[in-house]
């Protein structure tokens, strides 16, 4: 009963409080990130020693607070409060919800201004010029996308090792979005860091992509991941994005404009394309999800405890 336990507190106290604004251990994490990459990513470096430098940063950020999250979770008396608080600053569900609601809120009220500026915050596209469109596709792939990396990966990785695992998901997330960017300074010292991620994210991509095919369109989320996902250049976001899509119903993907340059990406989903009401449909889907995952805890948890 206690994964039950810890999921549970975990949600609630993310429900309650959201993620720490500040103090947060990630916030500091980054900064350990970036002072060693800043170190170890030299430009004159081949190709070889900058994938290699990628590999041992990657051990050196990673391993030591894995180790010590598990040392706290097997040998400290008061283990459930290390892997509740782990759990909890590991998942960002208040956090995900509300950036997407306020794109929303902004676009009923016709203030389009603060919608773009919102959508921002949770997207690295260029927003100047987003009709209300493309701010409601922004803001409903977001939710879909990070549902999975903020919500049901580290959920996934409790589930199967405890904190420790939820450490070790979180922290490797963390790199990739730092340092997994295809471009000549990252593309080859975050290679370790994008390759670890996606076999942390495969199977919870999936189990993501299930969640929102049952509480959807089932049927038609289905049709769209296995027709659509593999187009995506992610083996993760694929299923996660199309099985999103196919479940509201909606249109996403197609031309985006980043930094500038206009990348081609594939048109998930079907239906029409999204607008204001139907980030807050993404939403309740996300949410819906969450109660699934934790009904489905909870059945796993009594029948180890009556096995």
């Amino acid at each position: 009963m206690d994964i039950i336990i810890v999921i549970l507190a975990a949600l609630i106290l993310d429900r309650l409080f959201g993620e720490l604004t500040r103090w947060h251990p990630l916030i500091g994490f980054g900064n350990l990130a970036k002072n060693i990459e800043s170190r170890l990513n030299v430009n004159s470096a081949s190709n070889h020693r900058k994938k290699i430098h990628g590999i041992i940063s990657l051990g050196i950020l990673v391993i030591p607070f894995t180790g010590i999250a598990a040392y706290l979770s097997y040998y400290y008396n008061h283990y459930l409060i290390i892997e509740i608080a782990v759990l909890y600053l590991a998942i960002g569900s208040r956090s995900l919800i509300e950036h997407a609601q306020r794109v929303a809120d902004a676009l009923l009220l016709n203030r389009h201004d603060a919608a773009r500026k919102f959508t921002s915050y949770i997207v690295s596209r260029d927003t100047d010029k987003m009709s209300e469109t493309d701010m409601a596709r922004a803001a409903i792939e977001s939710t879909l996308e990070n549902g999975n990396d903020a919500i049901f990966a580290p959920l996934f990785w409790f589930i199967i090792g405890g904190a420790p695992a939820v450490v070790l998901y979180r922290l490797s997330n963390t790199l990739d979005a730092m340092w997994g960017y295809k471009t000549p300074r990252f593309l080859y010292f975050g290679w370790a860091a994008a390759r670890l991620d996606d076999v942390l994210n495969y199977i919870p991509a999936r189990l993501t992509a299930i969640s929102y095919a049952c509480l959807g369109q089932f049927q038609t989320a289905l049709q769209c991941w296995r027709t659509q996902a593999a187009m995506c250049k992610s083996p993760n976001a694929g299923p996660v994005m199309s099985s999103g899509a196919g479940a509201l119903a909606l249109q996403l993907g197609g031309p985006t404009l980043y930094h500038g340059k206009i990348e081609d990406c594939p048109l998930l989903g079907c239906g029409d394309a999204p607008l204001a009401n139907n980030i807050l449909q993404a939403t309740k889907l996300v949410q819906r999800s969450i109660l699934l995952w934790a009904g489905i805890a909870m059945l796993i948890a009594g029948g180890l405890a009556l096995a």
